[in-house]
């Protein structure tokens, strides 16, 4: 019988890095993993949908260059070649896992793992003993049992990024992040996307002031947005709502995921609703199981994940680390422009804040790169300046959040991050004034 010191089960975003971090602090690690390297970020999520999306932005961003005066005659996308660039890519990636894991001699396990009452491991008809375990199982997609469904002929993100042809229609059913991404990945492409959401808005954990720019993007886009109404039926290639029929020539639902919790369905560990239930150390009922990512609930994340696999390994390593702040957890949106967040909604503070909001159009580098629609909004506690939350939405946001969110996790406030000289012209100098307006002080407002 095979003895660990640990093993995680599960591959993806969560589980290698835990698995990384525990070997290169002297543990004695194995991985089972049933499927891939990479989990559904690597291959059905994440990575594929950005890897689109940036196919996307270029034929955007040629077909804006017009108003420039830079004419070109045609824009000819060849959608196969594009989609084996992704596969390219992505395998590139998986690769490197590998050899990640390779380095940190790691013993890796391809198959499917059952834990026994007993708290040990079979895989591939063998047992193996590990003095902890880490949960890293991830998720699936979810899908409504509408009425008609078993007729129906549908994707979800476990399928979407396997097509070969460019869809002239697509229907998406949601109205959250995949959804929405998903229609800035094809409409560009020259598919024609309806999205239908019955909730009264998209994007409703988004912040509300950056809903209705990307509304706007979407409508620009020539993407048809219904909203505000009941599922009754899908019939045939069609979908039946109480706003009327709408039909499809492909389907996807984007309507969330569900925990894989297969591996330890006998086990009776303590549950929070469809979730694993942890404490702070992210430790289970059972006191040598940890379980992080998916099927954990929070923040459906790949970085939500490996930092709580950081996390277990250190208290498995006895270190009793700091819990991790969800105020820290940085929220992103890959569409055109993105959105990005951390901490707190303007709506969510329940305590004396001043709220400054600076629009990127009197910002010098984004008027010249052309890329002036959005803000950045900073929210800081009255009395002591604390950083309770910030959002920017514009070209770049998921990385021009960055220095906001550095600053909070450092244990400054407005005052630090209005200090830091930023380099002129950049986009993120306007960070400097989003945090001087809390004092008044703002150049460019």
């Amino acid at each position: 019988m095979k003895k660990f010191d640990l093993t995680v089960i599960g591959a993806g975003a969560g589980g290698y890095v835990a698995a990384i971090h525990a070997a290169k602090s002297g543990l004695k690690v194995a991985i089972i993993e049933k499927g891939k390297v990479g989990g559904a970020c690597f291959n059905l999520g994440c990575i594929p949908s950005k890897i689109m999306l940036e196919h996307s932005k270029v034929v955007q961003k040629i077909r804006e260059s017009a108003q420039w005066g830079i004419t070109v005659p045609s824009i000819d996308v060849d959608f196969p070649k594009l989609m084996s660039r992704k596969e390219k890519i992505i395998q590139q990636l998986l690769d490197d896992i590998h050899v990640f894991i390779q380095n940190a001699t790691i013993t890796f396990i391809t198959g499917e793992a059952k834990v026994t009452s007993d708290g040990n491991i079979t895989v591939n008809g063998e047992q193996i003993k590990t003095d902890h375990i880490i949960l890293a199982t991830g998720s699936k997609p979810f899908v409504p049992p509408f009425k008609g469904l078993e007729n129906a002929k549908y994707h979800t993100t476990d399928t979407i990024f396997n097509i070969r042809e460019l869809p002239k229609q697509l229907t998406i059913i949601g109205g959250g992040v995949i959804a929405v991404e998903m229609a800035f990945s094809l409409a560009p492409l020259g598919t024609k996307v309806t999205i239908l959401n019955h909730s009264k808005d998209i994007l409703q954990t988004e912040e509300p002031e950056a809903r209705p720019i990307i509304r706007q993007k979407l409508h620009d886009l020539g993407v048809e947005l219904v909203l505000d109404f009941e599922f009754q039926e899908i019939r045939e290639n069609e979908v039946i709502t109480s706003r009327g029929n709408y039909p499809f020539e492909q389907l996807l639902f984007a309507t969330g995921r569900r925990p894989n919790l297969e591996v330890v369905s006998d086990l009776n560990l303590e549950m929070d609703g469809h979730f694993i239930k942890v404490n702070d150390e992210y430790q289970t009922s059972i006191p040598n199981m940890y379980a992080i990512g998916d099927i954990i609930g929070g923040y459906q994340l790949a970085h939500a994940a490996s930092a709580e696999g950081i996390h277990a390994v250190e208290a498995i390593l006895g270190n009793h680390p700091k819990p991790i702040d969800p105020d820290t957890i940085p929220r992103c949106v890959y569409t055109n422009p993105e959105i990005a967040t951390f901490g707190l909604l303007e709506d969510e503070v329940e305590e004396e804040c001043i709220v400054t909001k600076l629009p990127f159009k009197t910002n010098p580098k984004a008027l010249m790169e052309g890329n002036d629609v959005g803000f950045i909004k900073f929210i800081a506690s009255k009395d002591r300046h604390d950083i309770l939350g910030a959002c920017v939405v514009g070209d770049g946001a998921t990385e021009i959040l960055n220095s906001m969110l550095s600053v909070k996790v450092a244990g400054g406030n407005a005052d630090d991050l209005s200090k830091i000289i930023f380099p002129h012209p950049t986009v993120s100098e306007h960070i400097g004034d989003a945090a001087r307006a809390v004092f008044w002080k703002a150049i460019h407002s």
